[in-house]
């Protein structure tokens, strides 16, 4: 099921010149356990007072970053995202992505005999993974003041054009083949697998020194749907196990501990038990056994004190696009407004650089 974002950009009175802020509207009716990268980009002409081109970055409902055509500098909203990619690169793609976009917009008028107004390009595509039925869905669309202006159908690969003034966009995209073989494994590869492996995890086991407790301690995970565990011999077992509340991290990541009163645990049945870490999405289980060799301690730097890393981050590099778009016209005190309401879907994207795509 996909999620329902409300955007609203504003420029707040008392900000620096020039400077909007996004808002995210959370109604996410998303099932538990559905993971999802978001890119929202949006090109515009005759608003008064708004940038020309926005891009806003989303992951699991959270906001990572925002560019705007007024600033032209990508800026992060997630401390635990630096050093995830190089953002000078992606301020410099968005800038491209930029140009792109005010170009398509004006070709969009052309094929539509509009040469002045109130204009609006969209472009939205990605995919969520459901954890639980293992669903993965991916999808790309393009809209233009507020109605569907062409589709890709991820399972068959070919583009649908609602609108006339699209179809000589379908014939041209249909016939790129290759662009098309990526973006179907965009959906089913590369999505999938950055969901899954875009945080580093570090397990540690840890004890004060005389204390009967040892601790294993997850660190550093991000979303906070995990459990941390205790096993002998496989079975989790609970006598003698404390579990601590998730908490938050300052970098926005997550982390979690479960001790072991190890007062009744003969040395020689160390081995026997161990601490398992399970992150919603991942199939493998991190797993490091009791062992004093690895245990961190108030006595000194130990040998093996990092126990295990879940996986590296990856680069996630974002042009994408923006979202469902609808536009509206409302009465009020005898004028017309124009009110946009923004439905967004999720969207992922690997190398902005291959799928900036023109009409023409």
């Amino acid at each position: 099921m996909r999620t329902l974002v409300l955007l609203v950009l504003l420029e707040i009175h008392g900000a620096a010149a020039g400077e909007y802020f996004l808002f995210l509207f959370g109604a996410h009716f998303q099932r538990f356990m559905t993971h999802s990268l978001q890119y929202f980009y949006t090109a515009s002409t005759g608003i008064e007072r708004f940038p020309r081109f926005v891009a806003v970055g989303v992951v699991d409902g959270e906001q990572i970053d925002y560019y705007d055509s007024v600033s032209e500098k990508n800026v992060l909203k997630q401390t635990w995202m630096e050093g995830v990619r190089d953002e000078s690169r992606i301020t410099d793609i968005r800038r491209g992505a930029q140009q792109s976009f005010q170009g398509n917009i004006g070709i969009a008028m052309e094929r539509f005999n509009q040469t002045t107004g109130v204009h609006i390009f969209q472009w939205m595509y990605g995919c969520e993974v459901d954890d639980e039925t293992k669903e993965l869905n991916g999808y790309e669309q393009f809209g233009y003041d507020g109605e569907d202006f062409i589709t890709l159908d991820t399972k068959s690969g070919s583009w649908a054009a609602p609108k006339q003034q699209a179809v000589i966009t379908k014939h041209k995209w249909d016939s790129d083949t290759a662009n098309t073989a990526y973006k179907l494994d965009y959906y089913t590869t590369i999505c999938p697998d950055w969901l899954k492996k875009r945080h580093v995890l570090i397990l540690s086991l840890l004890q004060k020194s005389s204390s009967l407790l040892v601790t294993c301690h997850a660190t550093g995970f991000y979303p906070n749907k995990a459990e941390l565990v205790w096993r002998k011999d496989g079975v989790e077992f609970h006598n003698g196990v404390h579990k601590g509340e998730i908490l938050t991290n300052n970098d926005g990541t997550f982390q979690m501990s479960a001790d072991l009163n190890i007062s009744s645990v003969p040395a020689e049945d160390w081995r026997m038990y161990d601490c398992v870490f399970q992150l919603a999405g991942v199939n493998k289980d991190i797993v490091t056994k009791l062992d004093r060799e690895v245990l961190k301690t108030n006595e000194g730097f130990p040998v093996g004190a990092v126990v295990g890393v879940v996986v590296g981050a990856m680069v996630l590099l974002g042009v994408a696009a923006l979202v469902y778009f609808k536009c509206f016209k409302k009465e009020n005190d005898g004028k017309d407004q124009k009110i946009f309401s923004l439905f967004t879907m999720t969207i992922y994207l690997k190398f902005p650089s291959v799928l900036v795509l023109k009409f023409k």
